[in-house]
């Protein structure tokens, strides 16, 4: 297949044109700036914006499958970049995919489309996605998601994958904010970190991505106009996950557990002061990551399993493994202290 792939460039992005190239298939990418790791993979790069949507128009021309994988993330900020790369992006993408008679379309949504107070405990697909989130990155991730199941026809097969926490070498995100945060080794995080939380490390996301792909080709009727949860289907306590990866980086800090409320005050208190400074920050405190980091998330991977043969291919202790290995090969994690990011 002739595949493009949005935000080709990033963490997840990578390893799915990697895992692409690797079994044949002709990878281009389209992202806002240059990779080195992917000209070594031999992808075709189109440098562009996805509020372009010319620069869309010109990635996607000739391709028969599309991998929609860019987005911007985040716990915080202002609505407006959300929805111009998140909604209005997708919608350039769809469009062109029609425009250019491409016959699959793939997207990677998130799982916190369905996140509610008190979380998410061994749900399904069956749970309806969230009609109000606290944050402008969930809330368009869920109309961008709405948007490309909506496109599902006879002419369009299009899915939708809800990953959740995307961790291993090279994550320049979740893994990495933790370290960031211990200080004087401990680590401050709201509530005891007793609640159950799945994972998934990038291999098994980009895998299943691929699945996806060769499901909607050979069955469109099977998944297409479905979205379905990822993760490695071995939830444990975000206290033993923070330690896990802390220990990878080299790093040992005992958790500081912080009153919920207190949590929360505070994090309403760095929003308003965020709101008056007209900051556009995506990562800093909020409401929203407090209520991530304190509830549940973790999923019932039936429907992935029976449509698309989904097994994570690779073990949370398996990756963790590889994870300190990779580390121990790096320089130092740096230790400036911030907040966090929250799960996707």
């Amino acid at each position: 297949m002739k595949v493009l792939v949005t935000g080709g460039s990033g963490f997840l992005g990578r390893e799915i044109c990697r895992q692409l190239t690797a079994r044949g298939d002709v990878v281009s990418s389209l992202g806002r700036r240059p990779s080195a790791a992917l000209e070594h993979l031999g992808v075709h790069q189109h440098l562009g914006d996805l509020a372009d949507e010319a620069a869309v128009s010109r990635a996607v021309a000739g391709c028969d499958a599309v991998v929609h994988n860019a987005a911007l993330a985040g716990v915080s900020g202002p609505p407006r970049p959300y929805w111009a790369t998140n909604v209005v992006g997708t919608r350039h993408v769809i469009g062109q995919c029609r425009a250019h008679r491409v016959r699959t379309l793939l997207h990677t949504s998130t799982a916190s489309v369905a996140f509610r107070p008190g979380g998410l405990e061994g749900v399904d697909e069956s749970l309806p996605v969230t009609p109000c989130h606290l944050p402008a990155y969930p809330a368009t991730k869920a109309r961008a998601e709405a948007l490309v199941l909506a496109a599902h026809g006879p002419e369009l097969a299009t899915v939708s994958l809800r990953p959740h926490i995307i961790w291993g070498p090279g994550d320049p995100h979740f893994a990495p904010a933790l370290v960031r945060a211990v200080r004087a080794g401990l680590l401050p995080m709201p509530g005891d970190g007793g609640n159950l939380v799945d994972t998934t490390h990038v291999r098994t996301a980009a895998h299943a991505h691929l699945l996806a792909l060769d499901s909607l080709r050979r069955s469109p009727r099977t998944a297409g106009g479905r979205a379905y949860f990822i993760a490695q289907d071995d939830p444990r306590p975000l206290r033993e996950l923070t330690r896990h990866f802390l220990r990878a980086a080299g790093v040992d800090a005992r958790w500081c557990a912080v009153p919920p409320r207190l949590a929360t005050a505070g994090a309403a208190a760095a929003e308003a002061l965020l709101r008056a400074a007209r900051s556009t920050r995506t990562h800093a405190l909020s409401r929203f990551l407090v209520a991530e980091l304190l509830h549940p998330h973790h999923f019932d991977l039936t429907a992935a399993r029976r449509d698309l043969g989904f097994e994570p291919p690779v073990g949370f202790d398996a990756g963790i493994a590889e994870l300190t290995h990779s580390n121990d090969s790096e320089d130092p994690p740096c230790r400036t202290a911030t907040t966090p990011s929250a799960p996707s």
